[in-house]
């Protein structure tokens, strides 16, 4: 099923776990990242242009698709929570963005 909701190609796949405090504070030029808990909980603050939105991701049926250059935070991690990401491009440094958007 979820082949069916993820609007891209994957080509990287990679899990988020064991988080103390916030993950992310970044966005990407080219990437776009399909987010989801297949573990617990986490929030996910999404600043698109300056537009601020915070999604809650506290069901594996809950998939949050980021398109390049939307800034994005992860935080409020339960202790148990496991957070699969899967990506359009593979891992790339020049690819993201440090700063967000004003």
């Amino acid at each position: 099923m979820i082949d069916k909701i993820i609007p891209f190609d994957v080509k990287r796949i990679f899990y988020i776990y064991d988080v103390a405090s916030e993950r992310g504070k970044h966005g990407h030029k080219r990437n776009r990242s399909a987010l989801f808990c297949v573990k617990g909980t986490c929030r996910v603050k999404v600043n698109n242009a300056g537009d601020i939105t915070t999604f809650d991701l506290d069901s594996p049926e809950k998939i949050l698709v980021l398109e390049p250059e939307e800034y994005r935070t992860m935080f409020d991690f339960s202790q148990d929570a496991v957070l699969m990401v899967l990506a359009s491009e593979h891992f790339d440094p020049d690819d993201y963005i440090d700063e967000p958007p004003l």
